[in-house]
């Protein structure tokens, strides 16, 4: 009698999967939950690494990410890769064991944009977004061993990219996408001030579109060391009382402060470029903002991203090093430590990875 409930025993054990989800602030908890089986037009992931972001980090600290805020359980997670682990109906065009990446964002509604912006699918309104609370019910993200994701968002990895490589093809993305809001960077001097992984991104993003100098700031020396070693020709390091350059054709704004702003706008030549690509409060701050105007500045917003995950798959297929950014590595067991040595300062962390793979 033993034997005959073992097989089903078996066969349940091996339809539940871990992942790794925030239940309220300070609350992250490994929980177990049904594998998913993909339906129609969806393929199964068999996932094995992911990136943690700040919006991860928000939502387990405060339990909401901008204006975003948990109502339930959510797994956390929009950088991410694996292995496809089995296709729904009407599927083609991929095939189980091949290693993919994801495009994080799905349209909700019909995805028409004004023509003005026709294209630009990063300013739609309504965006489904992995692993966010900004809709009721959440999109969970990819922290899990095992995900559904539709076909349409399913990126194929090159020849050479893994699996590790391909989690940072949407963080890379948004840097590309920053970088491409300046029509030509070739040959021209660059300032990247803010170095956490998207402004250490931003540096690699702008040697690879074949800027000349680029410079880089920042408070913390670890993320100087990751910058330098992502292409900045120079650095300096504010903490030590290190000055911003001045007359810089382009900045890369990429810390999100407020009482940045000021030097920036100063250290940026007169009628040169700034692009915002760290994220603002969305609440009144004082900032000094004068030199937007005496010195005819174009100050230029970069959201997320359209299609420039597909460049940032063929720059890393052609060699584009992104090893540097990652400076830690945990087991999906040991999500919360993780996340707690990405959001300090003290710990030198750049890039913080989680292998998603239970027990490895």
């Amino acid at each position: 009698m033993k034997t005959a409930i073992e097989p089903a025993a078996v066969a349940s054990t091996t339809r539940r999967m871990k992942a790794v989800v925030v239940h309220g602030p300070g609350d992250l908890r490994i929980d177990e939950r049904d594998r998913p089986v993909p339906g129609a037009g969806e393929v199964l992931l068999a996932l094995e690494w992911g990136g943690i972001c700040g919006s991860d980090i928000a939502y387990w600290k405060k339990g909401a990410s901008g204006t975003a805020a948990l109502a339930h359980p959510l797994v956390l997670g929009h950088e991410f890769a694996g292995r496809v682990a089995a296709l729904g109906d009407g599927v083609t065009g991929l095939s189980e064991g091949q290693p993919v990446t994801v495009h994080p964002a799905q349209l909700v509604g019909d995805g028409a944009l004004p023509d003005r912006i026709a294209g630009r699918t990063n300013l739609y309104p309504r965006v489904r977004y992995f692993g966010s609370a900004a809709f009721d019910p959440h999109t969970d993200g990819g922290f899990s061993e095992y995900r559904t994701v539709p076909a349409s968002q399913i990126r194929p990895l090159p020849d050479g990219v893994d699996t590790e490589q391909g989690a940072l093809a949407e963080p890379l993305a948004v840097a590309l996408h920053a970088v491409g809001r300046v029509p030509e960077l070739r040959g021209r001097t660059v300032l990247v001030n803010g170095c956490g992984p998207i402004g250490s991104l931003v540096v690699a993003a702008a040697r690879h579109r074949g800027a000349g100098t680029i410079i880089a700031a920042d408070l913390a020396a670890s993320s100087l060391q990751v910058a330098r070693a992502m292409g900045a020709d120079e650095t300096r390091d504010l903490s030590a009382g290190d000055g911003l350059p001045e007359d810089v054709d382009v900045v890369f704004e990429a810390s999100g402060a407020p009482a940045a702003l000021g030097p920036v706008l100063r250290a940026t030549a007169r009628g040169g470029t700034l692009v915002q690509v760290g994220n603002l409060p969305g609440t009144a701050v004082p900032a000094a903002l004068g030199d937007l105007v005496t010195r005819e500045i174009t100050w230029i917003g970069s959201y997320r991203f359209v299609e420039e995950i597909d460049d940032a798959l063929r720059a890393l297929r052609d060699g584009l090093d992104v090893s540097a950014l990652i400076t830690h590595r945990f087991p999906l067991e040991r999500a919360e430590e993780a996340l707690a040595v990405a959001a300090d300062p003290a710990s030198g962390s750049s890039k913080v990875m989680l292998r998603l793979t239970a027990g490895t």
